[in-house]
């Protein structure tokens, strides 16, 4: 059985673990090889049954662990050409990294089939993922993106499960203590995702058959777990759709320690 564990999500550090108890991958690998290795192991899953880490970007929160866990464990990983640029631009990667692009078309891997969509975020080459069971149930991460484009849009229609990012309230945001240079960039293009526009991309989610919603990435100064879970459930709601009934909606842990496992 497919099961997927987020492991760390926010702007510390981002991981998720997706596959079977027996082997699986992890969606980036944003903290110290150590605190994921823990992670996995509270969580009942071990770090010798990953069997590929794909990245999304270079950024530090999304990449913290990747050398050491790579190299330690001999993990292949998977990114965009672009991003594994920036990395060894970086030195963020070195000999020992077993390191590839992946194909556009999708890629194999721990008896699940992952194929990549681009994000709009200000890095290199950015990736969000649909993974795939050997169920055909998909599973999409959709984090680290200023805005939904068509082809992100189209990539999380028909997903069963999709992890999303609300990243920040514009209110706490405007009002809060960041520089306006910052503020600015995170809400352009090239930005994070509102809550707001999480909300309205719920709706359509749910309304094109997707039943599992997981809001990720939240910003730790300028959102709240119970303002991003409202803005959703509300919006949801008011679209006639019932939690426990048409969907299931949750929010990402920072880190997590109680074993919580989406499915």
């Amino acid at each position: 059985m497919t099961r997927l564990c987020p492991l760390f999500s926010g702007s510390s550090g981002n991981s998720y673990y997706i596959g079977s108890s027996e082997e699986g991958i992890l969606i980036d690998a944003g903290k110290s090889a150590k605190q994921v290795e823990n992670s996995l192991k509270e969580n009942g899953l071990d770090i010798k049954n990953v069997k590929a880490i794909f990245v999304t970007h270079e950024h530090s929160d999304h990449i913290q662990g990747l050398r050491v866990l790579s190299s330690r464990h001999n993990i292949k990983v998977f990114s965009s050409l672009g991003t594994i640029e920036a990395l060894s631009e970086k030195n963020l990667i070195n000999s020992k990294t077993d390191i590839s692009p992946i194909d556009v078309n999708g890629t194999e891997a721990a008896g699940m089939y992952i194929k990549p969509f681009r994000i709009s975020h200000d890095c290199r080459e950015g990736f969000g993922y649909v993974v795939e069971g050997n169920d055909g149930r998909k599973t999409a991460f959709a984090t680290d993106t200023g805005y939904l484009s068509e082809e992100i849009k189209k990539s999380l229609t028909g997903c069963d499960t999709v992890v999303l990012e609300s990243n920040h309230d514009v209110g706490m945001l405007q009002c809060g203590v960041y520089p306006y240079v910052l503020k600015k960039r995170i809400l352009s293009d090239i930005g994070h995702l509102s809550n707001e526009t999480a909300a309205d991309e719920a709706v359509e989610l749910v309304k094109s058959g997707t039943t599992r919603l997981v809001l990720a990435h939240l910003s730790r100064e300028n959102n709240i777990p119970d303002l991003a879970l409202r803005a959703s459930l509300c919006a949801l709601e008011q679209n006639g759709m019932k939690q426990d009934i048409d969907f299931m909606l949750s929010v990402a842990p920072v880190a997590n320690l109680s074993g919580s496992i989406i499915y």
